[in-house]
């Protein structure tokens, strides 16, 4: 739901999920059956009862038109964002059949709404009318210069480990199981280097994982052993490079960069998640600058991020970049308006462009996996037991990632294409492209495919 009255789709809705589960269970909720009470308001709010296990149907309230962003409330116990029973309402809303007609918000409803708007402006007046006192830039330079030192520290105890680890030869590292892994990363912990502990972790996890395993361990050991050495050595490195150094071991950084503001088509929005955190990924393309932007947001393990945008509109708001060399990550500023449908899309290029530009992308981060990339008239094909995606008009192809191989989305892409090109926007790396959101031929908003 916009200012101007556009509703969403249902793929638009179910992008919204948190993960499959959420997204299965809100489907089953997208029928008037469950739902008493709906309502909807031309400032951008629905509302609704439903039946839960309960004798009292739980309340369900959405608020989407909020230049803020949108959010939900739902009196059921659920700890994911957003529910399965805001999901079911939107979709049911999304029908345009009459089941949510328009109306005035009931009193439980109102209260929600005007009390997320105050605080979120209370928020917004702190964050610019707030200031540290005098003695605050000098404790925070002190703080920084004793991390600093731990990280160190911890750099050069990684840097024996490593050569203690090659000189015993990696069979026998093998043999003493994740606990050597597991020991080290809690030292890098120790050293205030969160980076450096997960690629340690990820060292560990290549146990097991096929016959290619002890290229990839040393390729891997490789990468870890040039990032130590770069945070020993970052005095000499251009500030680019440095300040991506300093992220990848960890170290905390701010959105610095000029405010760009720009209408930024919602390209595509996935989670991952490990014991501790779930990460939200969204990518997001400036259809004014041209520039492709990635916010990241995180929850603690088994919760969703709260911040969560719906795939194919584009959102007028503005983004500061994050330093580092290339790096596309950004911060989400002050938002203008709710997302609105447009049929902007991002320049495709080669499956042969795409590898070049990942290669182009190394020298200003050598650890980075992957980068966004939208290819333009490809084809799914299949390739022995895997996928991949074979350029309409030239005799090259780019294979599917495994993950990519096992997402129901490869299906959808599938489908939509019917052996005909369409535009593709994904991730393309070391393990090959991982597809996002995919364009039929002709006008469309972007279909989500993870």
């Amino acid at each position: 739901m916009t200012q101007q009255g556009v509703r969403w789709t249902a793929d638009q809705v179910l992008a919204l999920a948190p993960d499959p589960a959420s997204r299965t269970a809100g489907s089953r909720l997208g029928a008037a059956g469950p739902w008493s009470g709906t309502g909807s308001s031309g400032e951008g709010t629905v509302w609704g009862l439903c039946e839960g296990g309960g004798s009292t149907p739980y309340r369900t309230v959405v608020d989407i038109a909020d230049a803020s962003g949108p959010a939900c409330h739902c009196s059921c116990p659920s700890r994911k964002f957003p529910c399965k029973h805001a999901l079911g309402l939107l979709l049911l809303w999304s029908g345009g059949d009459g089941a949510v007609p328009r109306g005035e918000a009931p009193e439980w409803a109102e209260q929600w709404i005007a009390g997320r708007r105050t605080r979120t402006e209370e928020k917004r007046t702190a964050g610019t009318s707030g200031s540290s006192g005098s003695a605050g830039p000098e404790a925070a330079r002190r703080r920084a210069e004793r991390r600093a030192e731990r990280v160190t520290a911890g750099a050069v105890e990684l840097e024996q480990r490593l050569a203690d680890l090659l000189r015993g030869g990696l069979a026998a590292a093998e043999q003493s199981g994740y606990g050597l892994w597991e020991e080290t990363a809690a030292r890098m912990v120790d050293a205030q280097a969160p980076g450096l502990a997960a690629r340690v972790r990820e060292l560990g996890a290549l146990a097991g994982t096929g016959p290619d395993r002890p290229v990839r361990l040393l390729e891997e050991c490789a990468l870890l052993h040039l990032l130590g050495r770069g945070w020993l050595r970052r005095e000499r490195l251009p500030e680019g490079l440095a300040a991506t150094v300093r992220s990848r071991v960890g170290l905390p950084a701010s959105a610095d960069g000029p405010a760009i503001r720009d209408r930024w088509l919602v390209l595509a929005q996935y989670d991952t998640a490990d014991s501790r955190l779930t990460t939200r990924r969204i990518w997001l393309y400036g259809t004014d600058s041209g520039r492709t932007a990635l916010l990241l947001s995180y929850g603690a393990a088994g919760r969703a991020p709260e911040l969560s945008l719906p795939v194919g509109p584009a959102l007028d708001a503005e983004l500061s970049a994050y330093p580092g060399a290339g790096q596309p990550r950004m911060a989400l500023g002050e938002r203008f308006a709710p997302p609105t449908p447009t049929d902007v899309r991002p320049p495709g290029t080669t499956t042969a462009r795409a590898v070049a530009r990942y290669g182009e992308a190394l020298r200003d981060d050598p650890w980075l996996d992957s980068v966004p990339v939208t290819l333009d008239r490809v084809i799914p094909a299949p390739d022995g037991d895997g996928w991949q995606l074979a350029d309409a008009d030239e005799d090259a192809a780019l294979p599917l990632t495994p993950a990519a191989r096992s997402r129901p989305g490869l299906w959808r892409l599938v489908a939509l294409s019917g052996g005909a090109p369409v535009r593709v926007f994904g991730e393309c790396g070391h393990q090959g492209f991982t597809p996002l959101a995919v364009w039929p031929e002709g006008p469309g908003e972007a279909v989500p495919l993870c």
